[in-house]
């Protein structure tokens, strides 16, 4: 990505100004008793650099940064043989400001917990090496409370910036699919639905079969326009959230009224589906046994933190104990497709029905 790139550049730049920063202490710094070694291992220290400055560019494996922190820690442990026995409190490490560059990159990869960590580790480390040889132990203790800081304030906006790119990216995918639906849209009503509403007059015109071919044009219709006046879908992943207000819409038809709030009644996307396979599992009860032309209404409203949705119908009703009966007879319509679906979800379906007087189903799920 982009802007996780732009990250992974600048900690590569940060390697290569803290190597230049240690190679200037080692040059000018007294208290090294074995500059030798000091520069063997800043010769490590520069191969290094440059390898996780390649690798970083197409890896960011786990282990690649479990071997940064390795490689570091193994410089870090040479630097009292390079100090040697004593250096006087104001001799560094050979490593210097270096050993940021992995708490960096754990930042980056993996958020501020995985900084903060892994600058633990580091200061843990770099704290017991001192100890045993008489250092000052007030230098290494502020500066590993700033590594942690860095650790820490540098892995949460990193997870900050890649949130708002990936919101930037969808919200750049959105605007293209809407612009695309309008292009498309303005064709279909210039052409489609046209010839629908025509098919549909002259059917109605002509009589007989014709009058059916003009009624299913005339649903078809309804469909496409409401299919054009929803927009565009929302997201459709599992983790995403779904407008199933939207959704419920798709079921406009001549015969079929849908009200939905205009602002947005989200649901993940698993869930939605759910509810939405239930409402049409309703819609498919009432044209089975109020027959095809008859009316339903489906309502969706916000209510406190859950989403109620009913679905009501014109029909005879269901007469006392029926639903049971079905149940009985292995006929799990209403049992499997409407309550255990929304039961599965934590939800709650209510079936009231007074014979002539039609039916009302009522399905209520939580956010």
């Amino acid at each position: 990505m982009g802007i996780e790139g732009s990250f992974w550049r600048a900690i590569a730049v940060y390697r290569f100004a803290s190597l230049g920063y240690a190679a200037l202490l080692l040059a000018s710094a007294g208290g090294y008793a074995r500059p030798v070694a000091g520069w063997l291992v800043l010769g490590v220290m520069a191969g290094w650099t440059v390898a996780t400055t390649i690798a970083y560019t197409t890896s960011r494996s786990r282990a690649l940064l479990v071997i940064d922190v390795l490689v570091t820690l193994g410089c870090m442990a040479a630097s009292p043989y390079v100090q040697g026995a004593y250096a006087g409190p104001g001799v560094m490490p050979v490593t210097a400001t270096w050993v940021g560059g992995p708490v960096l990159a754990w930042a980056v990869h993996g958020g501020r917990r995985a900084g903060a960590v892994a600058a633990i580790v580091l200061s843990l480390a770099d704290l017991w090496l001192r100890g045993p040889h008489g250092f000052d132990l007030s230098v290494p203790v502020n500066g590993a409370v700033l590594l942690i800081l860095a650790g820490t304030v540098v892995g949460h906006v990193a997870r900050l910036t890649k949130q708002a790119e990936e919101r930037l990216q969808r919200a750049v995918e959105r605007e293209a699919a809407v612009r695309e639906r309008e292009r498309i849209a303005r064709g279909i009503h210039d052409s489609v639905l046209q010839v629908l509403a025509l098919v549909q007059r002259r059917g109605l015109e002509i009589g007989g079969e014709a009058a059916e071919l003009g009624r299913l044009a005339g649903e078809q219709e309804a469909a496409v326009r409401e299919l054009i006046r929803s927009g565009p879908a929302t997201a459709e992943d599992d983790t995403g959230l779904v407008d199933v207000g939207a959704r419920l819409r798709r079921f406009t038809t001549p015969t079929v009224t849908v009200s939905a709030p205009a602002t947005p009644l989200p649901l993940p996307a698993a869930r939605a589906r759910e509810v939405e396979a239930a409402v049409g599992a309703a819609l498919d009860n009432v044209r089975r046994h109020c027959g095809e032309d008859a009316r339903a209404w489906v309502f969706a409203e916000d209510d406190a933190g859950s989403i109620t949705i009913t679905v009501r119908d014109e029909g005879p009703g269901i007469s006392a104990g029926r639903l049971a009966e079905a149940e009985a007879e292995g006929r799990l319509g209403v049992a499997q497709s409407i309550r255990g679906r929304i039961a599965g979800l934590g939800g709650t379906v209510t079936i009231a029905s007074v014979p002539g007087q039609g039916t009302e189903v009522e399905i209520t799920v939580t956010r």
